[in-house]
């Protein structure tokens, strides 16, 4: 087979990071003075840039210090609540049979470069990527359709040879914008039904499906 390039998302693709994203916007709250609902559902906030979900979060508080929680959250992330994290079942297999079936692989995500990087180094996870991808502060690479751009821009692969690899309808709508296939995990956090209203070409229901689906992406 030739060689074809996957980008992959990380939080709700590679790992199970909510246990760490829920817990640094609930000490940001504390932070700001309130006290965190625990019947308040958080999943939402897993996927998009802090930026843009936190007014969202703080509404319920009445609050509207987006950019001092959005800090507070990030400060409490990056002082330990970025490994309160666990690698999905399956995943390293995964990707050694994508890698063995051809492909070059890419991390493409929201959360900061920095963070990802650690994070995948604390996994051993790495070494199975050609480079590590995320948004970088000032916000230029928060959205995803912006960021495929970029990697496109800047790495040596072409669109009509490129898949994205997610589990939230941004990952979708992320591809669509720059002329990618995409294929939703139903693993993540937005669920089969998000997936396929976003358009995605494919949902991969377990890592062990996913080599498959790139497999019939790559024969369309």
């Amino acid at each position: 087979m030739t060689s074809h390039t996957v980008l992959l998302d990380l939080d709700g693709t590679l790992t199970d990071s909510r246990p760490g994203i829920v817990a640094c916007y609930h000490a940001a709250l504390r932070s700001l003075g309130h006290e965190p609902d625990p019947a308040i559902d958080l999943t939402f906030v897993i996927g998009p840039p802090p930026e843009e979900i936190m007014p969202q979060v703080l509404a319920r508080y009445g609050d509207d210090r987006s950019l001092e929680a959005v800090a507070l959250y990030r400060e409490h992330y990056a002082q330990g609540g970025l490994f309160q994290n666990s690698v999905y079942d399956g995943i390293p297999e995964a990707l050694a049979a994508l890698a063995e079936a051809g492909c070059v692989l890419y991390v493409a995500t929201a959360k900061r470069t920095v963070f990802a990087r650690r994070i995948l180094d604390h996994f051993g996870l790495s070494p199975a990527f050609r480079r590590i991808y995320g948004s970088e502060p000032g916000g230029a690479l928060d959205r995803k359709g912006d960021l495929i751009a970029h990697i496109l821009a800047n790495e040596p692969i072409a669109p009509e040879g490129t898949i994205m690899v997610g589990d939230r309808h941004h990952d979708i709508s992320g591809a669509r914008q720059n002329g990618l296939p995409a294929i939703g995990v139903a693993w993540g956090y937005g669920g089969p039904e998000e997936l396929e209203r976003a358009g995605a070409d494919r949902i991969a229901g377990s890592p062990a499906d996913l080599a498959a689906a790139v497999s019939y992406l790559r024969r369309t």
